[in-house]
């Protein structure tokens, strides 16, 4: 699993985790916080995302305090994968965590909102099936996108121990 196909949604630069994951709805289900995510700069984004589309965004994505809730609203509305100029870095590996590709996108300004964008991950490639255009990233290893598509850290750690591959307990001294 590591090509997805979806419509683009596009963000500018220096979008912040607290829109991503308004504080107002912590205490609220994961359904109720995903659906205001982005509202304040997109209302219609988690209303009308689908599984598979494609986040696409500027510089430092996912700025601002480092609440892991912003990570887990898009894997709950299923975006297949997230392009970003750049990442704030705590952002970027939340999202790999809780099971959603995010790859860096220098090109992010060549892709618009709504165009049919293909992300292959582990081949490293971008292609925007609107403009026929194709772009190559810096692929996610293998490894990892092996913890991405089992639904992130926690499930992949899970099964690694059901099956016995890891240990749990006490640290050796």
């Amino acid at each position: 699993m590591s090509a997805v196909t979806g419509k683009a949604w596009v963000f500018g630069d220096e979008i912040n985790s607290d829109v991503m994951a308004p504080g107002i709805y912590f205490k609220e289900s994961v359904e109720v916080m995903a659906s205001h995510c982005l509202e304040a700069v997109d209302p219609d984004f988690a209303s009308n995302v689908q599984p598979g589309d494609i986040v696409v965004a500027g510089r430092a994505f996912g700025v601002g305090s480092a609440r892991e809730q912003a990570a887990l609203s898009f894997a709950h509305m299923k975006v297949g994968a997230i392009l970003a100029k750049s990442y704030a870095r705590i952002f970027y590996r939340n999202m790999l965590n809780f099971g959603v590709p995010a790859l860096v996108f220098p090109e992010a300004d060549e892709i618009s909102a709504k165009d049919e964008v293909t992300v292959d991950a582990i081949a490293g490639t971008v292609e925007n099936k609107t403009t026929g255009k194709s772009y190559s990233v810096s692929p996610i290893p293998e490894h990892l996108m092996e913890m991405i598509s089992m639904g992130g850290l926690m499930p992949y750690l899970k099964k690694k121990i059901d099956a016995g591959e890891l240990k749990t307990g006490a640290m050796p001294k």
